[in-house]
């Protein structure tokens, strides 16, 4: 075949293929939840390729565009787990499936992203309840190093990754005092004065503002001697310069009141943009949280009071007394091997908050638009909105009723299956043969 003729029959095939991932849909369903245009009764979605082109009531539909009418479902955003170990766990007992830790104190050159196992059970799991993607992140020791957002179907870890380093994380050391006798102690030997306490307080904070420093003297450094020769670069060093620039947030994990406003001081003082996560005493602080515009992950919804003196829904007014105050929440699961299997769960900790002061559009936005805000994502994902990626899911009834199932799912405006370990299992056992004592 003559060198010009095999590249025309190239031409046109490239362009077809180009035409083909192109295919503009009308997606039609009985509800549209937006996420930051409110809700649509009886609405229109137009996708061409990967992106959203208009969303309405009734929106300018192409000639070639093809229809496909959801009749009586109801669209989503693709829904976004914050602070998850997903991926980086399986199963318990089994050593092998855990990685979901690093040893040593500091190690802000970790990225979770790249230990995610693709084909781990658990990813479809939380696939199944509409979660298309999740924020992968490290324990550790008190810098554990940086996050990763991860869609939740790909081929291989390289094309699940969104946004390899999307936070850097640090554990903030737990600043109570026990006062307890050492006689009243299971284990004399672990006894330490309040004094001594105190003393051991300090010197954990003092080492996290000593790694700081010396990642910023570092960065001055890498600036002064840039172009030139000679200047030996340090890759934990390295990982830290978003952050401390301020291009990529810093997550800080503390639950206690103590804790959440020692990390807030600390942000404030060095000039570091911060997210609070676990946060169960983040309601305590809400005023605070709001005037300083901390964003706040909550993980603690389904866990029991703190104090004797907390009433019993302490935990599930949490989000709404924080959003009432005017700080952003999302709702997320506590990070390690149990949580991983609780991902799926997530909507129903935002529909216990709804049930106990947060807004309906609170609780979408703390499960869809929040994060990508967070993770600085939100224009691409978190909302369904002309220009953004066609990232969604359509279920049959409300989200947050623990009734309603996810039918299906885009991502970047692929269909993606919905099967899991779950779901597989049901097919099997419920196809069952009925025992012969029960066939007499």
């Amino acid at each position: 075949m003559p060198k010009g003729q095999a590249m025309k029959y190239f031409t046109i095939h490239l362009a077809a293929c180009v035409a083909v991932a192109a295919e503009t849909v009308l997606y039609q369903a009985a509800v549209i939840h937006t996420a930051d245009q409110g809700v649509i009764e009886n609405g229109q979605m137009l996708v061409q390729g990967d992106r959203i082109t208009a969303v309405g009531k009734m929106v300018q539909v192409p000639r070639n565009a093809r229809t496909v009418n959801l009749g009586k479902l109801q669209l989503y955003p693709g829904l976004i787990a914050a602070t998850t170990s997903l991926g980086l766990t399986e199963i318990n007992a089994v050593r092998a499936t855990q990685d979901t830790t690093e040893v040593g104190g500091f190690t802000p050159d970790v990225e979770a992203w790249i230990s995610v196992n693709p084909d781990s059970e658990l990813i479809p799991v939380a696939r199944a309840n509409g979660f298309t993607h999740a924020l992968v992140a490290p324990l550790g020791g008190v810098v554990t190093g940086t996050s990763g957002l991860i869609k939740t179907a790909g081929w291989g870890v390289e094309d699940m990754a969104v946004k390899p380093r999307a936070a850097l994380h640090i554990m903030w050391p737990v600043l109570s005092i026990n006062p307890t006798s050492k006689s009243a102690l299971r284990d004399p030997d672990n006894f330490k004065s309040p004094k001594d306490q105190a003393k051991e307080r300090e010197r954990k904070l003092r080492a996290i503002d000593q790694f700081f420093d010396q990642a910023e003297a570092y960065g001055k450094a890498r600036t002064a001697h840039a172009g030139q020769e000679g200047f030996e670069t340090i890759p934990s060093w390295e990982s830290t310069l978003e952050a401390i620039s301020g291009r990529q947030p810093i997550m800080v994990h503390a639950n206690y009141e103590r804790q959440i406003t020692s990390a807030v001081a600390w942000a404030k003082r060095r000039g570091y943009r911060i997210i609070i996560a676990a946060g169960l005493d983040a309601w305590r602080v809400a005023d605070l949280l709001a005037k300083e515009k901390v964003p706040v992950v909550l993980d603690n919804v389904f866990r029991l009071p703190q104090r004797d003196t907390d009433s019993h829904e302490v935990n599930f007014q949490a989000a709404g007394v924080l959003h009432k105050a005017g700080v952003k929440v999302a709702h997320s699961v506590r990070m390690g091997n149990w949580g991983a299997t609780e991902v799926r769960n997530i909507t129903y900790a935002a529909a216990r908050s709804m049930a106990y002061g947060l807004s309906r559009e609170a609780g979408l936005r703390s499960i869809t638009l929040h994060p990508a805000e967070m993770l600085g994502v939100d224009k691409q994902l978190g909302s369904l909105t002309a220009g953004k990626e066609a990232t969604f899911i359509a279920v049959d009834g409300d989200l947050f009723d623990i009734r309603s199932n996810v039918k299906q799912m885009w991502i970047a405006g692929k269909r993606v299956s919905l099967e899991s370990r779950h779901t597989r299992l049901y097919e099997k056992y419920k196809n069952r043969p009925r025992p012969k004592a029960v066939q007499r």
